[in-house]
């Protein structure tokens, strides 16, 4: 349940804190402006936050927020399985597999059968080897794959090991394709888009996301910043 109110104590002590992040903002951003309205209420120079699993800027949902000494538990925070909905248009690609960037390749779906994409989605679930996206944040030599790929220099990626427990398809309105996702820790949901549309023998991309649980954290429980705000003694909004 939360608390009525905040106080300092808490947040040294330790809270760890459920947020609904915002459309484009980075996670970084969120942390930040966390930190600065606990600093800022409570007149304090320094408090330890940090978030336990980035979401991309393009993604909404759950972001959970440590502070105080529950920073040390951040690491456990980032391993359990995480939930996700969202959205996979099918009949073009983008270099990022989500919007990002622009589309690079078109394809007809004339042909395509809802009961086909569901069964292909279905095959992706267990133990799986991922390609991450070359855009993305993971390091190669020392520098961000994004940082290659906006320059467009071609890097080989490789395959990780990652666990899908469910990949289910929702509503088909096609172009676009409603999806769930149970999986682990590391899985690029932006990657599962691209393949499901080669396993189709077509094309698709990511065009919503919105992470829904964390292990046993569930967003029907997470903050925004309105409502976070109003648990603070001062009003800073």
């Amino acid at each position: 349940m939360f608390l009525s109110f905040f106080s300092l104590e808490d947040f040294k002590k330790g809270q760890v804190l459920l947020f609904d992040k915002p459309l484009e903002w980075t996670s970084f951003q969120l942390v930040n402006k966390v930190r600065w309205l606990i600093k800022k209420n409570y007149g304090i120079k320094k408090i330890k936050v940090g978030h336990a699993g980035t979401l991309d800027p393009l993604a909404t949902g759950l972001l959970i927020i440590c502070t105080g000494k529950f920073t040390k538990t951040i690491h456990e925070i980032q391993g359990l399985p995480k939930e996700y909905t969202g959205t996979i248009r099918f009949g073009a690609t983008t270099p990022s597999y989500d919007l990002e960037t622009d589309i690079d390749k078109t394809y007809p779906i004339n042909d395509l059968q809802p009961e086909i994409i569901k069964a292909k989605a279905a095959c992706f679930e267990g133990d799986i080897i991922q390609k991450p996206p070359v855009f993305s944040a993971l390091k190669k030599d020392g520098k961000r794959l994004y940082e290659y790929a906006r320059k467009g220099q071609e890097i080989k990626i490789e395959g990780r090991p990652v666990r899908i427990d469910e990949f289910s398809i929702g509503k088909i309105n096609l172009p676009d394709v409603e999806f769930k996702v149970k999986c682990s820790k590391g899985t690029y949901i932006r990657s599962l888009a691209h393949d499901l549309g080669q396993a189709v023998n077509n094309g698709a991309h990511l065009t919503e996301l919105r992470r829904t649980k964390i292990g046993d954290f569930n967003i029907e429980n997470a903050y925004t910043l309105d409502t976070f705000i109003a648990k603070l003694p001062k009003d800073l909004s």
